[in-house]
C-alpha cells in the first residue's frame, strides 16, 4: 500500500501506547509500518534530504501534533508515552484522529494560531494531508516547475551567440572542459545555429566528450540526427558525447543510445534548464528559508 499520511497514522500511534509504557519513536515507526504492510521499498523511501525516511517523518509530525494537543508526552529524547487524556480520547473509540479532530484542544489550536501561515491555510481549506515540510517540498517543486518553464523560454529566446556561450558555461559548471577559455576554444559554431565541438572530461584531459547542442523550439530530436551525431565521434576516436537540445528527444532516438557501445547523453529542455538551476547558470538566488530542527546531542546530558 501507498504510505499514508501523518494524519492517517494517528489513531494507530495512539493506541500503539494503549498499555501506558514508554516506548521510542524508532520502535512505535516499525510497530506501525507493520501494521500498515508496509514494503521494504516503502520503509526504506527517503525524505528529499536525505536524513530520514519518509514514514519516519509522518509518524514524527503525527506524535508532535498529538502532543500540543496533550495526547501524548515525551519523556526524554525520542521516547514517548500516552497522557491521561490520550486515554480517553481512546476510550472514546473514535472513528480516527485528524487536525480537525484535535482542534477541540485549546493547546492544539493555541499552537496553530502561532503561525499566520496556518492561519492563511486553514481559512482557505487547504488539503493539510501533507505535513508542513511536504507542503513546503511541494511549493518547492512548483515553483522549480515555473523557472524551468521560465528559462527554457529564454534560452530559446536566446541568439546561437549567446546559446553557444552559455551551452559552454553549463558544461564548465558542471566540471567538464576545463577552464571557460579551454571550452571555448574548443567548442565552435555551425551554421545551423547548434554548437559542435570536442571538449575535456576532466581539467587534466584524460579523455574527451564531443558536444553537439541545437537550439530548437518544438522540433523533436530524432533518431537520424543523434545516429548522425555517434557517426561523427568515429574520426575523433571519441566514447562519449553529450547532445544537448531546448526540444526534445523521440522515443527511438532514446532507444537507440540505450541500444549502442558508445556512451550518448541526451539532454532535452527541461533537463538542461534544471541543470542550468542546480549549477547557478542563468539565475539567481532571490529568497532563502533556513530549516533549524533541536540538536538532540546539545542536550544530551539531560538524559543522564
Amino acid at each position: 500500500m501507498a504510505i499514508p499520511d501523518y494524519q492517517t497514522v494517528m489513531l494507530p500511534l495512539l493506541k500503539s501506547l494503549s498499555d501506558g509504557a514508554e516506548q521510542s519513536m524508532k520502535e512505535l515507526t516499525n510497530i506501525l509500518a507493520e501494521q500498515f504492510a508496509l514494503s521494504e521499498g516503502e520503509r526504506e523511501e527517503m525524505w528529499p534530504s536525505g536524513q530520514q525516511t519518509k514514514f519516519a517523518n509522518r509518524v514524527g509530525w503525527a506524535k508532535s501534533y498529538m502532543n500540543k494537543a496533550g495526547l501524548v508526552e515525551t519523556v526524554r529524547r525520542g521516547v514517548v508515552r500516552i497522557t491521561k487524556e490520550g486515554g480517553k480520547v481512546l476510550a472514546e473509540n473514535p472513528a480516527g484522529i485528524d487536525v480537525k479532530y484535535l482542534k477541540r484542544y485549546p493547546s492544539f489550536v493555541e499552537f496553530r494560531n502561532t503561525s499566520k501561515e496556518a492561519k492563511h491555510t486553514d481559512a482557505n481549506g487547504e488539503d493539510e494531508s501533507e505535513t508542513p515540510e511536504e507542503q513546503l517540498d511541494t511549493a518547492y517543486k512548483k515553483l522549480r516547475a515555473a523557472l524551468v518553464d521560465d528559462l527554457l523560454s529564454q534560452v530559446k529566446q536566446s541568439s546561437p551567440a549567446f546559446f553557444e556561450r552559455l551551452v559552454v558555461e553549463l558544461l564548465v559548471a558542471m566540471g567538464y572542459g576545463g577552464s571557460i577559455e579551454d571550452a571555448g576554444k574548443a567548442v565552435g559554431r555551425t551554421g545551423d545555429g547548434g554548437i559542435d565541438g570536442i571538449i575535456k572530461e576532466d581539467r587534466l584531459g584524460l579523455d574527451a566528450v564531443v558536444v553537439q547542442a541545437k537550439r530548437w523550439d518544438t522540433n523533436v530530436v530524432g533518431r537520424p540526427d543523434v545516429q548522425a551525431f555517434a557517426g561523427s565521434m568515429e574520426p575523433h576516436r571519441a566514447r562519449k558525447g553529450v547532445f544537448i537540445t531546448t526540444s526534445s528527444f523521440s522515443s527511438q532516438a532514446e532507444e537507440y543510445v540505450r541500444q549502442i557501445e558508445r556512451k550518448i547523453v541526451l539532454i532535452d529542455g527541461p533537463t538542461l534548464a534544471s541543470y542550468m538551476i542546480d549549477y547557478g547558470v542563468g539565475v539567481t538566488t532571490y529568497r532563502t528559508f533556513v530549516l533549524k530542527k533541536v540538536d538532540s546531542d546539545y542536550f544530551e546530558e539531560l538524559d543522564r
